[in-house]
């Protein structure tokens, strides 16, 4: 009956976990998958999230659905920390938001509503991006295509050939946007630089989707939403899908949002309404543990400051990395410049190691990363920095 289904080789990042737990070396270092590790190299669960969850265990309350929406106070949450406390446009109700099944499930839904209403528009994801855009826009109907983005040569951004591609766009192409830390290279926009992409978005009337995974993790919470609220204050109509797996370690719960801020309110409600009707059709309504969680720690003060506290701990124990990682190279590679590993933000890196450099890692130094060099320097720590770095090194001889 099923000779005629095609075979799926799996996921490259978590087919590669796979061959690192079965590795029996003692040394051996992950650096594939994009988690967060703490210093001594595990999953760690917050102050806040532990603090909440004794609260829940105690009360104990019923296992109810959530509405398909989510819970309101997660949805309040998503509104706040996204666009700010006062934001112009939540305030005038013209913010549909819906927490969803991660920020996976968000771009899903969000992916699947515009392709119902703008059928003859196009997506276009970052060259390169994380793989799993790419599936679900095709996922959902679209054609998805590349814009210009990451420079090999000078480990930056093509943003001359961006702008002069963006221009060549049709009314209503979707573009899929990294407000902060791009996945997979860790190379990001200034905003001097999404002023002026913006501004073409505008222009052309493209609908800019923008996710956000790792909020908190480059500059400040702030700072790192500066393009989310410059495109609101542009007046766009915007996208946004979020995730909080990364900052607040709940990779498990699945917890996310999608909001779309529109130009009236009237027609955000009407986005609601089908946002829902989207969810009912996948999954008829999203996890509660989590968003309950999340409501907790985002809409109490001192449990708040808390979380932000214990994320800029999570950034600054990246950066530090990142710069250990710097001092050692250029140490045992003089002449050439390393200074990318701290220009670059957030969870991941992209090395600039070909394949062939990657597969001698893995196989002399038991070192995992992904093909392409791209390396998640969250799993980096004091006690195997200075060994990967040697590694490195060995390599790039």
């Amino acid at each position: 009956m099923f000779q005629h289904v095609e075979f799926y080789p799996g996921d490259p990042i978590l087919g590669l976990m796979e061959k690192y737990a079965q590795d029996p070396r003692s040394e051996k270092v992950n650096l594939g998958v994009g988690v967060y590790y703490d210093e001594d190299g595990r999953l760690p669960v917050l102050e806040c999230v532990k603090t909440v969850e004794a609260a829940i265990a105690e009360e104990q309350r019923p296992r109810g659905y959530l509405p398909m929406e989510g819970l309101a106070g997660y949805r309040s949450a998503c509104q706040k920390l996204l666009f700010g406390d006062n934001s112009q446009a939540v305030a005038e109700g013209r913010v549909a938001t819906i927490e969803a099944l991660g920020g996976s499930g968000a771009l899903k839904v969000g992916a699947d509503f515009i392709h119902q209403w703008f059928p003859q528009a196009k997506c276009y994801v970052s060259n390169p991006t994380w793989g799993n855009h790419i599936s679900i826009f095709e996922g959902a109907g679209f054609e998805v295509g590349k814009y210009p983005y990451y420079d090999p040569a000078t480990i930056g951004v093509k943003f001359e050939e961006m702008k002069a591609f963006f221009n060549t766009l049709n009314e209503n192409d979707v573009v899929l946007l990294h407000p902060c830390c791009h996945n997979p290279t860790g190379v990001d926009l200034s905003c001097e630089q999404w002023d002026e992409l913006l501004a073409i978005v505008k222009a052309k009337k493209l609908i800019p989707f923008m996710d956000i995974a790792y909020q908190g993790f480059g500059d400040d919470m702030e700072s790192d939403a500066y393009a989310i609220r410059q495109a609101v204050a542009m007046g766009l109509t915007v996208f946004v899908s979020n995730s909080f797996s990364k900052n607040l370690s709940l990779y498990g719960e699945r917890v996310g949002g999608l909001s779309v801020v529109c130009p009236t309110a009237e027609e955000a409600k009407l986005v609601l309404g089908q946002l829902k009707f989207t969810v009912r059709r996948i999954y008829s309504s999203p996890a509660a543990h989590g968003a309950y969680v999340v409501d907790s720690v985002m809409n109490d003060g001192e449990l708040f400051a808390q979380w932000v506290g214990e994320v800029y701990e999570m950034r600054d124990r990246i950066r530090a990395m990142r710069q250990k990682l710097q001092d050692v190279l250029s140490a045992k590679v003089p002449g050439r410049d390393f200074s990318y590993f701290t220009k670059q933000r957030g969870m991941f890196s992209f090395t600039g190691l070909t394949p062939e450099q990657v597969a001698r890692l893995q196989s002399e130094f038991a070192v995992y990363m992904v093909d392409n060099g791209r390396m998640c320097v969250a799993g980096l720590n004091s006690k195997n920095v200075d060994y990967v770095a040697n590694a490195i090194a060995e390599v790039l001889k």
